[in-house]
């Protein structure tokens, strides 16, 4: 149950309680009826007894009807002095009992005026009934401060209440709240674990299936790059399983992570990565323009996956020979474009010794665009991704640069973001929507 919810839940033994305080309350309310009014103790009359059993009958609904048993009780306390009882503590001890669960369980300005009414005419029935002496002065002070003293009791009780309940209520709220972070955590890391999966194990596969194709179309005429082409796909497929290795590795560790064997990649590993591609059979042509200048490492790494997805998506789904990217350095950001040259516009110059594997129809919608977009947002830039007018896919992302006061040269990979180059067919209207 929510804390705070202001349900209450009723104690066991409650009943049992009441009858103790009940037949406590009687007991003591008997022995106000002792005491006479000339000071002298004797057998409690009649009227006490009258007065005990009706003023105590009620006090169990005090819990429901506060205000009303006080009123009954009150009354009863105001029949004392015709009676020919002395008002004292004592023969009034239901009244203080019912001021006290009224201060606990009602609003304060409610109860306030509540008891001091009671306290009021309890006290002025004194002077009403008997002559009023010194000795009468003390007993008034002494009825009106037991009744004031317990609504300050029940006070201090209610606000201890108040102040427990908010006290769990906050901890409830601040258990709810880590909870609710460790769920958001676990599932942001799900879909980092997912993207960085999707970009190492896509890219690893693209390639092995492009150097296999071209290791079958040159099996019988070219056994020399046959042999190269086998070689290469050795490595590559090596490669990806220790990608897979390290990743489930990292995700069965109990403990915290150790630190990374190699740095994340970066625009300065962009040489070796646009190599593999040229192996598979892709003229990847680079072009830079401004001041290279260096990134964060979360920039750094965001870039060189935008490239390495877009080219794995030419590969995949452009049915095209060639590609380019181009990094456009400015003060504040860099933009990165990588574009093809059309779906199927034709063969390259190496195209009799790399074919190209052919692309395959309607494949279900991957999440290269999606990542991309993803990693983009998450460094601060952004990305947009379509079919150009001319023929071919364009992916051009703008990622933010730290401001710095002596812009270095970096080698020819740096840039932060990275265009992908074509999801066809069944990534071309999520491409087209996010555009």
């Amino acid at each position: 149950m929510k804390p705070g919810d202001g349900r209450t839940l009723r104690p066991r033994g409650r009943w049992p309680r009441e009858a103790a305080i009940t037949a406590t309350a009687f007991v003591i309310c008997l022995l106000g009826g002792v005491i006479q009014v000339n000071d002298t103790l004797a057998p409690p009359h009649a009227a006490a007894y009258v007065i005990a059993v009706v003023s105590c009958a009620v006090l169990p609904l005090r819990h429901r009807t506060p205000l009303a048993v006080l009123a009954a009780t009150t009354g009863c306390g105001l029949a004392v002095p015709p009676l020919g009882l002395l008002l004292t503590p004592l023969i009034v001890v239901p009244v203080v009992i019912t001021v006290y669960s009224l201060a606990v369980r009602t609003e304060r300005r409610t109860a306030s005026a509540a008891v001091l009414t009671s306290a009021a005419l309890l006290v002025i029935s004194i002077p009403v009934f008997e002559e009023l002496s010194w000795s009468d002065s003390s007993r008034m002070a002494v009825v009106a401060a037991s009744l004031l003293v317990a609504g300050l009791l029940g006070y201090s009780v209610q606000n201890r209440r108040a102040y427990l309940a908010a006290v769990e209520e906050r901890a409830w709220r601040a258990e709810k709240g880590r909870d609710d972070e460790a769920r958001r955590r676990v599932a942001e890391e799900r879909v980092r674990i997912a993207r960085e999966l999707h970009d190492l194990v896509a890219h690893q596969i693209t390639l092995a299936n492009a150097q296999a194709t071209v290791a079958a179309h040159l099996f019988d005429t070219r056994p020399e790059q046959t042999r190269q082409s086998l070689k290469e796909l050795v490595e590559t497929t090596s490669d990806a399983l220790d990608y897979l290795r390290a990743t489930v590795g990292l995700l069965r560790q109990s403990g915290d992570a150790v630190e990374p064997v190699e740095p994340a990649p970066g625009l300065s590993r962009l040489p070796t990565l646009l190599e593999s591609f040229r192996r598979a059979g892709l003229d990847v042509s680079v072009h830079q323009d401004g001041t290279v200048r260096p990134l964060p490492p979360g920039v750094d790494l965001t870039a060189y996956r935008i490239v390495q997805e877009a080219l794995t998506n030419v590969t995949k789904h452009a049915g095209t020979g060639s590609a380019r990217v181009h990094l456009t350095w400015k003060h504040d950001h860099v933009t990165i474009t990588v574009a093809d040259d059309g779906e199927g516009a034709g063969t390259t110059p190496n195209a009799s010794t790399r074919p190209r594997p052919a692309r395959l129809p309607q494949r279900p919608p991957g999440y290269g665009l999606i990542g991309m977009r993803e990693r983009a947002t998450a460094v601060g830039g952004e990305l947009r991704a379509g079919r150009q007018p001319g023929g071919g896919f364009l992916v051009a992302t703008q990622l933010p640069l730290p401001s710095t006061k002596e812009p270095r040269r970096r080698s020819t990979g740096e840039g932060q973001r990275v265009a992908r180059t074509g999801e066809t067919r069944p990534g071309d209207a999520e491409a087209e929507d996010a555009s």
